[in-house]
């Protein structure tokens, strides 16, 4: 091998083993952003049910390690760990999920900063979070009403529901800023992630659970079957609950995480 070859190929490594520089990374999470804005409704609906359904395994799972573990010191940081199952699933099977849009398709709107791509962001959050909310009542409804699940695991689901949605508007909003930061900032490390992808997610859901937060998608799966049980009302699963919540994880993950984002890399990017 010639010196040259040599050193190209070294360069190569090089480049191959650096990190992605943040406007890297910054541009590679803006054009998914344009790629979802740009996706067809039902893409979207359907994609956003089944994340809703799937985001329940975050919820099963840690109903069935507080059942099935002793009541030990340790059990309540073990068993959050069957909250990161929904989260694996849903986003690395690329669904729809609405906590993952607020940074998403916030990053377009700022680079472009036009009224059409405000439409769209909005849009697409609708339709997702709307998806995302039928999908959690579809799985909170198979939970509670048919005997899939054991009785002692949907003993174990409605204990963590009533804790979920019953700690307080003001209480639940400013839980729910925190998951809101921790899922954009997963969003933000994907990109370079490679293998440690699973070990990212599994690492950051766990410590929404393990610290209390809240989130909006997985919470409402909890809300879905307590109203559907008679447990909870209307009023106090929208306004003591899912407002508060889904205004925090908003603020979070768009007003926080990607204006923190967009700061370090604003003075590097072309002028729209």
């Amino acid at each position: 091998m010639s010196p040259a070859e040599e050193k190209r190929k070294e360069e190569e490594s090089v480049n191959e083993a650096a990190a992605l520089a943040p406007k890297l990374i910054y541009e590679v999470i803006r054009r998914e952003g344009d790629e979802e804005m740009a996706r067809p409704k039902r893409s979207l609906v359907w994609s956003g049910i089944a994340a809703g359904v799937m985001i329940s395994l975050s919820v099963l799972g840690e109903a069935i390690f507080r059942t099935y573990l002793p009541d030990t010191g340790g059990r309540y940081l073990i068993e959050n760990v069957g909250y990161s199952l929904g989260f694996l699933a849903v986003i690395m099977g690329r669904m729809q999920l609405f906590t993952e849009n607020t940074i998403t398709t916030v990053l377009p709107v700022m680079v472009e900063r036009t009224w059409s791509i405000v439409f769209r962001m909005l849009r697409l959050w609708c339709i997702v979070l709307g998806a995302n909310v039928i999908g959690a009542f579809a799985a909170a409804a198979l939970i509670v009403f048919t005997p899939a699940i054991a009785p002692e695991v949907l003993s174990s689901v409605i204990d963590l529901s009533h804790h979920a949605t019953g700690m307080g508007a003001s209480t639940g909003f400013w839980r729910a800023i925190p998951a809101g930061v921790i899922v954009a900032l997963i969003v933000w490390m994907l990109p370079q992630a490679d293998s440690a992808k699973f070990f990212l997610i599994l690492t950051f859901t766990w410590l929404i659970a393990a610290g209390d937060f809240t989130h909006i998608v997985a919470g409402s799966v909890e809300m879905a079957a307590l109203i559907l049980l008679g447990d909870l009302n209307a009023y106090g699963a929208v306004f003591g609950f899912f407002l508060p919540v889904l205004a925090g994880n908003i603020i979070g993950g768009t007003v926080i995480f990607a204006l923190m984002a967009w700061g370090q890399v604003r003075d590097e990017l072309p002028d729209p």
